[in-house]
């Protein structure tokens, strides 16, 4: 049976301070509630901007922050999805882990982003240790598989998920900015869609510049441009790159469909 789960894609622009993005997290989870949305998915570094300190403010998932978010997901009876920074590897240096906190409904779930981002003068490795493992949740009938950033340039890791039931494939990030990348993004989302047969929920980071913060040195701090798109690798809903919120009602009918028509996943061969 065909099911069909309303999602929102809620593009903000984090910063420094972690009870204002938390205020964020909460303006917008209502908002999305308000809409009718039975998830929310927040971008990769909700908790603290990428280009401040991350050690300081590492927290395990039944720590404070994740705490509070936790608690407004079950006060509004939504599942939400953020990305936080938890405590890395015990014995393997002042690390990190880039976590997505899945939460709500009775979900709880975590994902550690696998590929690290040491591209374009960036080194995420000096500072966050890699996770090791796929991560998929289910919602109302709805399997959800979970990707951060950097990882949508990695195939596998979405079929992997399709493989394990996933329906839809969510991508939260802080894409890095300069020449093409938005556009990199958008097709990137399209391709991972088209590898998996899969939904594709992408949601950034907003463009710091489009609230009149210029961004300064390598850290990737957002493009904005979060997008729906669908089995078939077309853009369903995209914003542009100021802050926003993005509704899609996700039917597991078009990914029956697609898989019918474009069995890439049964016709592929592992080598």
């Amino acid at each position: 049976m065909e099911v069909i789960v309303r999602a929102a894609l809620a593009q903000i622009i984090t910063g420094r301070d972690l009870a204002a993005n938390l205020a964020l997290i909460e303006d917008y989870a209502r908002q999305a509630k308000a809409g009718g949305a039975e998830l929310v998915v927040f971008p990769e570094a909700a908790m603290r901007a990428f280009g401040n300190s991350l050690l300081d403010i590492a927290e395990p998932l039944d720590g404070p922050w994740a705490s509070r978010v936790r608690a407004l997901a079950a006060e509004l009876d939504i599942v939400i999805v953020a990305g936080m920074f938890t405590p890395g590897i015990a014995g393997n240096g002042p690390k990190v882990r880039n976590t997505l906190l899945v939460t709500g409904r009775g979900l709880e779930a975590s994902y550690d982003k696998i590929h690290l981002f040491d591209a374009f003068g960036f080194a995420e490795s000096d500072t966050v240790d890699a996770g090791a493992d796929p991560v998929t949740f289910e919602l109302d009938g709805v399997t959800f598989g979970l990707a951060t950033c950097y990882d949508i340039r990695f195939p596998d890791l979405f079929t992997e998920n399709a493989d394990r039931g996933a329906d839809v494939n969510i991508v939260c990030a802080s894409w890095g900015s300069g020449p093409g990348k938005a556009e990199q993004w958008k097709l990137l989302a399209r391709a991972r869609a088209l590898d998996s047969t899969t939904l594709v929920l992408a949601c950034g980071q907003g463009d710091p510049a489009s609230a009149g913060h210029p961004v300064k040195g390598s850290a990737p701090t957002g493009v904005g441009h979060s997008v729906v798109v669908s089995p078939m690798g077309d853009i369903l809903a995209e914003l542009d790159g100021a802050p926003g919120l993005l509704f899609a009602d996700l039917d597991t009918a078009t990914v029956k469909e697609a898989r019918t028509n474009l069995p890439v996943l049964a016709n592929r061969h592992k080598f």
